[in-house]
């Protein structure tokens, strides 16, 4: 009788294994042809042609209604890109603005603590 009834078990076992495998696969497989919510359709490829080149403040609009601070930070893009097609017309200009972009850089560093001085000077004088 217990032979019977872990025969049984076994079965039972390998039945409810064979039944989930199944079950996942097929769960599994439906989700390769669903298509991601980001994907273009052809029907979207159609309405924009392909040789449509936005112009800035058409892109600006775009980042605006996409999200207020990309629309912000597409300004500021565009604003920079301006500022270097004006510095680069000219020589002088282009010094000018190497200058301001190499103070824009110092400004972004920390300066130099005391304490870090302090150390450089100790390692000297120990040193010698």
């Amino acid at each position: 009788m217990q032979k019977i009834l872990l025969t049984c078990k076994q079965v039972l076992r390998s039945t409810f294994l064979v039944f989930g495998l199944i079950m996942f696969i097929s769960l599994s497989s439906s989700f390769i042809f669903i298509q991601q919510a980001n994907a273009t359709t052809l029907e979207e490829l159609k309405l924009v042609p392909p040789e449509y080149k936005p112009n800035s403040q058409e892109k600006i609009n775009r980042a605006y209604e996409y999200d207020p601070g990309v629309g912000v930070l597409e300004e500021e893009r565009q604003e920079a890109y301006e500022q270097a097609v004006k510095d680069g017309e000219n020589l002088n200009t282009m010094e000018k603005a190497y200058e301001r972009n190499v103070k824009a850089e110092n400004e972004g560093k920390p300066q130099e603590s005391i304490v870090d001085k302090a150390k450089e000077v100790i390692e000297n004088v120990t040193a010698k």
